[in-house]
C-alpha cells in the first residue's frame, strides 16, 4: 500500500522532451518508476533515449493513455501551457496529475482545479510542487529517491526542500509515501486530502505535516485532525521569523495581522494534540521518539 502512487502506477510525462522533463524522467526511471512515454504534439512519433529505456512520444495524452494504460501524468510544461495540459489530462481520464511547474497564474490554477473537480475522476497535485514518492515503489516528480527508504511514516508538506530534509533525517525509519503539495494560494491536493488518505492507509502508522505561513490551511487541517485522524501527527510550520505583511518565497506565504502566522498555526495544531517542532530537526526528533516508543 501507498497513497495514490504505487508500484503498479504507469507514468507519462507531459513535456518529456524539454530539458527539465528529460532530466527528471531519467531520475524517475532510475528510481524504478514505470515511465511509459511522453507527450509533445510537435514531436509525436519520435522516441527519446534514456539510460535503460527508449520511450515513445505521443501527440496527445489521450493517445498516450490508449497506447500505454498510463494512470499518472507529470507535467513539466512551461507556465502558459499548463492550463491546456491539465485540461487535456483530465479529458483523457488520467486519475492523478502532478504539476511540477512553478509560476502558473493563479487564475489558470483556479480554472483547472475546478475543471478537475468537475470531472470527478482526476486528482491534481501542485502546481509548484516536487510531486510525490512512495519509496521503493514509484516516484512522480523531482523528489530525490535515494535519500530515504520505505517505512511507515506518511509525510505531507507545502515545502519541497523541507520534504527532502524530513525524508533524509528520518531515512532510517522510512516512509510509506511523501507528498509535496506546493505552496501556491490555490493547489489541487491539500493537507486534509493527504491526512485523510494516510489515516485510511494500513501501512502508515504516523504522519508528519509541514506547513508554512499564510492562509488558513494548517488551521483547517487542525480542525480535521481533531475530528477524523486517530494516528499520531507531528508538525512543523515554516516562517516563524517572517516579517508581517511581506510575501515570502511561495506565492501563498503572506501574513495579514495575526491570521496566517506561524504562531497561530502552531497554537491551532497543538490544541488538537499535534506536537509541533520549533525547527525541522526538532520535528524529526519528535517523530523519531514517537516511532521508537511504539
Amino acid at each position: 500500500m501507498a497513497i495514490w502512487l504505487t508500484d503498479d502506477s504507469k507514468v507519462i510525462v507531459q513535456g518529456m522532451t524539454g530539458s527539465e522533463g528529460r532530466k527528471h524522467t531519467q531520475r524517475m526511471l532510475a528510481s524504478g518508476t514505470a515511465v511509459v512515454g511522453g507527450v509533445n504534439p510537435k514531436k509525436a512519433g519520435e522516441t527519446v533515449d534514456f539510460e535503460g529505456a527508449s520511450l515513445p512520444v505521443f501527440g496527445s495524452v489521450a493517445e498516450a493513455v490508449k497506447e500505454t494504460g498510463a494512470d499518472v501524468s507529470v507535467v513539466f510544461v512551461p507556465p502558459p501551457g499548463v492550463k491546456g495540459a491539465v485540461h487535456e489530462a483530465v479529458d483523457a481520464g488520467v486519475p492523478l496529475v502532478v504539476i511540477i511547474t512553478e509560476g502558473v497564474p493563479v487564475h489558470d490554477t483556479a480554472n483547472f482545479y475546478q475543471y478537475a473537480a468537475n470531472s470527478g475522476t482526476t486528482r491534481l497535485i501542485g502546481p509548484n510542487c516536487p510531486g510525490l514518492i512512495s519509496p521503493g515503489k514509484s516516484n512522480a516528480g523531482i523528489i530525490p529517491a535515494d535519500i530515504t527508504q520505505a517505512g511507515r511514516i506518511g509525510l505531507v508538506s507545502k515545502s519541497g526542500t523541507l520534504t527532502y530534509q524530513m525524508m533524509y533525517e528520518l531515512r532510517d525509519i522510512g516512509f510509506s509515501s511523501c507528498v509535496g503539495i506546493g505552496g501556491d494560494p490555490v493547489i489541487g491536493t491539500t493537507h486534509i486530502d493527504a491526512l485523510e488518505a494516510f489515516e485510511a492507509d494500513p501501512e502508515t502508522d504516523a504522519i508528519v505535516m509541514i506547513g508554512e505561513i499564510g492562509g488558513d490551511a494548517e488551521e483547517r487541517a487542525a480542525a480535521y485532525i481533531k475530528e477524523h485522524v486517530t494516528k499520531p501527527v507531528v508538525g512543523y510550520v515554516a516562517g516563524f521569523t517572517a516579517p508581517e505583511g511581506k510575501t515570502m518565497g511561495h506565492a501563498g506565504a503572506i501574513v495579514s495581522g495575526s491570521a496566517g502566522t506561524a504562531a497561530a498555526k502552531q497554537e491551532a495544531l497543538e490544541a488538537v494534540g499535534v506536537r509541533v517542532g520549533k525547527t525541522p530537526s526538532e520535528t524529526a526528533r519528535l517523530m523519531r521518539e514517537l516511532m521508537t516508543a511504539s
